[in-house]
């Protein structure tokens, strides 16, 4: 699979470099065009390479949103993400870092509702960049990354991926209470944890 990057930040940069790392091929995108990232595809190599937001969202197989969360509504055209594996990995931040408070919802059932006709999954938000670049080739227990969602296929499709990047993957449930525990604010967000550590906390 073909796996595009929206946002090439520090995260998305990352996630970028242990994909290929691992084999697999990347498209990237970025709000300021393709054009800004010719170092980073020239480090990547030919694995990966740059192109429009518009570009990822139609060759990609699967997505990775690692955008600030106001830009993400309308990034996306439709017609390209339909019934294709999106994977929500923004974090909602109000004012002073504060967690964005959406009347009990779960930030990913409003990036839902921006496209509906995609296959969301919440996954790979609560990480830390500089801990996202080096623990899935740590020695020792795997640290665990999250799925949520309601599309068992495409959990199952992020659940792959994970795996093959060295961790261990952990399904918090349903986009809504999965989700939930998944973002800031939530018990799992920016706590590096094994996967027994994780358990333990989703089952409290």
């Amino acid at each position: 699979m073909t796996w595009g990057i929206i946002g090439t930040g520090r995260i998305g940069s990352t996630l970028a470099r242990i994909l290929v790392a691992a084999g697999r091929p990347v498209v990237l995108a970025n709000a300021r065009g393709p054009h800004t990232l010719g170092p980073l595809v020239a480090e990547l190599g030919p694995a990966a390479r740059a192109v429009t937001v518009d570009e990822a969202a139609h060759r990609a197989d699967a997505l990775v949103l690692m955008v600030p969360f106001d830009s993400a509504e309308g990034l996306l055209p439709r017609d390209a993400v339909r019934d294709k594996v999106v994977v929500d990995a923004m974090n909602a931040f109000g004012a002073a870092g504060v967690p964005r408070d959406f009347g009990g919802r779960a930030s990913s059932e409003i990036v839902a509702g921006w496209y509906p006709q995609a296959r969301l999954v919440k996954s790979l938000n609560t990480m830390h960049f500089h801990t996202l670049a080096v623990a899935g080739t740590a020695p020792g227990d795997r640290l665990a990354h999250y799925v949520a969602g309601d599309d068992t296929k495409a959990k199952e499709i992020v659940v792959e991926i994970l795996t093959a990047l060295g961790f261990a993957a952990v399904d918090t449930g349903s986009l809504h209470s999965g989700g939930i525990l998944q973002q800031p604010g939530g018990p799992l967000f920016n706590r590096p944890l094994t996967e027994a550590q994780a358990l333990a906390w989703i089952s409290r």
